[in-house]
């Protein structure tokens, strides 16, 4: 199924038609791991259902400190807590971009398209959020979160240094990667939800076989902690949404 979506990995543009940029179908993949897209499940096992479940990890307290993995995953939103929406791991997450930009005012930018934010994150962790009532529809918009956790000042530079990529590289740029050379035709700022501490949202315009490919991405920081939402349109030239609910309710969950 075609779907307004994204994918973090090396040619993003190229790479999201080849594989449908679909949900995980299961547990987190890891490095190099390849899995088909699908819809996360909540069925288990005669043997798992009769486990008695554990008492669920508490939620890291607001301190500002460094999140691990692990607590990254507890603060990550899950299915059911905000109606009509199913959260999954993404599919391919072991696998990050090579792209690098011929100016180096844009790193910041490609860095976020190549699935590694910088400055270089301590954690990371992987979700797609799908829209319940559009399932079925061929043009099924598809989310990405990363959120990443960052060592003392690091989530505030991230923040600054792509306001600063996005003014400097309004006009476009070129990368090249181990998939070849993409062109990015204009970056601008665009209105973002009142989240966290600070939030940020920009769209690149990428290109395609000479067709008008919108990124979207919405920043999200509270304390040490960053997320990133990223969405594309592969079938119209028409920026796709990311959902405030969406944006706010994970920025909520945020220490």
């Amino acid at each position: 199924m075609r779907v307004r979506t994204t994918v973090v990995a090396a040619g993003a543009l190229v790479l999201c038609l080849a594989t449908g940029c679909g949900p995980d179908d299961g547990g987190e993949k890891g490095p190099g791991d390849k899995g088909p897209g699908g819809k996360a499940t909540a069925s288990a096992s005669p043997t798992a259902a009769a486990t008695p479940e554990a008492d669920p990890e508490p939620v890291p307290t607001s301190d500002g400190r460094t999140l691990t993995e692990a607590e990254l995953a507890r603060v990550a939103l899950t299915t059911g807590e905000l109606p009509g929406y199913e959260i999954a791991p993404l599919q391919g997450a072991g696998k990050r971009g090579t792209e690098k930009p011929d100016d180096a005012a844009c790193v910041p930018i490609t860095a976020i398209i190549n699935g590694s934010p910088e400055p270089a994150p301590a954690a990371t962790v992987f979700r797609t959020a799908m829209d319940t009532s559009q399932e079925g529809k061929d043009d099924r918009t598809v989310v990405t979160e990363i959120l990443t956790s960052h060592p003392k000042g690091g989530a505030e530079e991230l923040l600054r240094s792509v306001r600063d990529a996005v003014r400097a590289c309004a006009d476009g740029f070129r990368t090249t990667g181990e998939d070849g050379p993409s062109t990015y035709t204009g970056v601008r700022a665009l209105p973002a939800p009142n989240a966290g501490q600070e939030s940020f949202a920009y769209e690149v315009t990428g290109s395609l076989e000479g067709a008008r490919i919108p990124l979207v991405f919405h920043l999200v920081r509270t304390g040490s902690t960053v997320v990133t939402f990223y969405a594309a349109d592969f079938l119209t030239d028409t920026a796709p949404e990311v959902p405030a609910a969406l944006v706010t309710a994970q920025a909520a969950k945020l220490p």
